[in-house]
């Protein structure tokens, strides 16, 4: 990796870089606060993972309890026959969404009212097992959509922090490296065109 960049070390490539490295310095700042942005989103979207994957958890477990005493009291059978014209149990939408220039599916989901599938071989726990299930759609549906946010915002953030080190400890360095260079090239050469003067001074002065 080269220290500094190939520059010619004149006045011009010096104004050229300091300008550069003002613009880099402001990109630099602002990756740095959009890292810290990203930070606090994901540390927000992981703790509503948590707690909606609890929820959802807890919801299945009801669900298929209540599937458990459906199918001891009316029979496997007879249940998948009910399943085969059952209405529909939630209604969804998903909507693009963004932040932090992340994109990820934005689900609206509500739970729809439970519409009656035949009064002959049913009993009240299939009520029951239709609606935990619903249930169980509606926090799997957000979960969904809250996890699909968060590995999102965790790919951003692990591109961003790539780019913040990129500027941090190669780019923006070489340039201040390559400025440094330049205005010592540059101090030099007026050193030498001053003692070339001075020469010439003291050779005019003896004629």
């Amino acid at each position: 990796m080269q220290e500094r960049l190939d520059v010619a070390p004149t006045r011009s490539s010096l104004l050229d870089l300091k300008k550069k490295l003002i613009f880099l310095n402001e990109g630099y700042r602002l990756l740095e606060r959009k890292r810290e942005l990203l930070n606090r989103l994901v540390y927000e979207k992981l703790a509503e993972y948590r707690e909606l994957n609890q929820s959802a958890r807890e919801s299945m477990v009801t669900a298929y309890r209540w599937l458990n005493i459906a199918q001891m009291r009316m029979g496997s059978r007879r249940i998948r026959q009910l399943a085969v014209g059952m209405p529909e149990a939630i209604e969804a939408r998903i909507l693009p969404r963004r932040s932090m220039s992340v994109q990820y599916p934005s689900v609206e989901v509500r739970k729809l009212p439970l519409l009656p599938i035949g009064i002959l071989g049913t009993d009240a726990s299939l009520d029951e097992t239709r609606s935990s299930f619903a249930d169980m759609l509606v926090r799997a549906a957000k979960l969904a959509e809250v996890e699909t946010a968060l590995w999102r915002l965790l790919e951003e953030q692990r591109k961003t922090q790539k780019r913040v080190n990129a500027l941090k400890y190669n780019i923006i360095p070489r340039y201040q490296r390559s400025i440094s260079f330049v205005e010592s090239s540059l101090e030099e050469e007026e050193r030498n065109v001053l003692y070339q003067l001075k020469l010439l001074a003291e050779r005019s002065s003896l004629d």
